[in-house]
């Protein structure tokens, strides 16, 4: 596989702390690649930091060979790289099927003031993005919900929705925060595959996740991050079985890395 986004030396510092310290690795076209650590390991500033929603101190990130540190996020995902958040980019009093035609609005050609007068442009917009928003929802099994209001979704399908928001911006890479949060066993078991039908959309999954028996399930390579710097990189395997991995994790060869 190609390799589509490359993490370089990243290090990002906020006064005397540095909650990223020089992480490097690659990520490969059309793979599922897990950051995993232990509670305050520095995934998620790693996240941010790789979506464009923080600068890095130090270090970069390349998309497609064209650096995208310290670019705008909303610039950044009009390349190709979209962060989906676990709930705060819902409308809860929105219908799902018009939070996702929103969500469209990123790849729109009109203005701000061509939707307000309605200007052909504007109209040829719409009309494509209804239909692109059906589609996601019929790919991700959420056309009998389409004019459901949001805020009547349970868990497991208010995160099918923020992962249908991700998708409406036509990414490249998909970046996951974590999306099996709070779920229970059924929920975890369709959330991974749904995932997994991202990648046969033919898009590349990044994502952070507590939920280690799911994230040894369905990750291609996982990358372990503990006092903001990486530790290992590998197969579920070869996680399971490295032994800085199972100290960071206190050292309990059990449920917690998915022994």
């Amino acid at each position: 596989m190609d390799t589509i986004l490359q993490v370089r030396e990243l290090t990002r510092r906020f006064g005397g702390l540095t909650a990223v310290n020089n992480v490097s690795f690659d990520v490969r076209e059309r793979e599922i690649l897990s950051v995993i650590g232990p509670n305050g390991a520095g995934k998620s500033t790693l996240f941010k930091l790789i979506a464009s929603f923080l600068k890095p101190t130090s270090g970069e990130v390349l998309y497609r060979g064209e650096r995208i540190s310290g670019l705008a996020p909303h610039i950044a995902a009009r390349k190709g790289v979209v962060r989906t958040f676990q709930e705060t980019t819902i409308f809860r009093n929105m219908t799902v099927r018009e939070n996702v035609i929103v969500a469209h609005h990123l790849r729109s050609r009109a203005s701000l003031l061509g939707f307000f007068v309605g200007t052909g442009t504007a109209r040829e917009d719409e009309r494509a993005f209804g239909a692109s928003a059906d589609e996601i929802l019929d790919f991700l099994n959420l056309t009998e919900l389409a004019n459901e209001k949001a805020r009547n979704l349970p868990h497991g399908h208010l995160r099918a929705l923020g992962i249908a928001i991700g998708l409406a911006t036509d990414p490249a890479v998909l970046l996951l925060d974590e999306p099996f949060a709070g779920m229970n066993h059924d929920e975890t078991h369709k959330a991974v595959a749904m995932v997994r039908r991202l990648r046969e959309r033919g898009l590349t999954v990044l994502l952070v996740e507590h939920d280690m028996p799911a994230v040894m399930k369905i990750s291609d390579r996982i990358v372990v991050i503990n006092f903001g710097q990486k530790i290992a990189e590998g197969t579920p395997v070869d996680i399971q079985n490295n032994d800085r991995v199972i100290e960071a994790y206190l050292g309990a060869e059990d449920e917690a890395i998915g022994l």
